[in-house]
């Protein structure tokens, strides 16, 4: 497994984040397809055909999210960032998940039939109760090179 740009977005996922900064999701897999099946899914419907959503005491998925485009010229690039870190308080501890994966998404339209994959990143952890706590890299969740 490993993290990857879905092909439904690739080219133009930061124009995406660009024109619609607050609509910017976060999901967590607890199943989750093999990358190759995975990467071709073109909404979060595809997705969830594939992979099984977590649904582990005090899940939601995070909705409303400012995303970032930066320019960077000097190293000629677009990177795409969500504010780091996104927490999950009291995850678990009742009903827990073994989770797999984390699924950027750019909600357009409200449903998830039209709620766009933008990237998808590895997220091995058990929820036990404790806060969960996803810190992104410092460039952003995604880079156009």
């Amino acid at each position: 497994m490993a993290d990857f740009v879905f092909n439904a977005t690739k080219g133009k996922f930061a124009e995406k984040v660009a024109d619609a900064t607050t609509s910017v999701g976060i999901l967590l897999l607890k199943t989750a397809e093999s990358d190759a099946l995975m990467r071709d899914r073109a909404t979060i419907t595809a997705v969830l055909s594939g992979s099984t959503e977590a649904n582990f005491t005090n899940y939601a998925r995070k909705t409303g999210v400012t995303g970032t485009v930066t320019v960077d010229n000097t190293n000629d690039r677009v990177d795409v960032s969500v504010p780091s870190p996104q927490t999950w308080t009291s995850a678990g501890g009742t009903l827990d998940n073994t989770l797999a994966k984390l699924i950027v998404f750019l909600d357009e339209g409200g449903t998830d039939g039209t709620r766009i994959p933008l990237s998808a990143h590895d997220c091995v952890v058990t929820t036990n109760g404790t806060n969960l706590i996803v810190t992104f890299n410092a460039a952003g969740f995604a880079r156009a090179a």
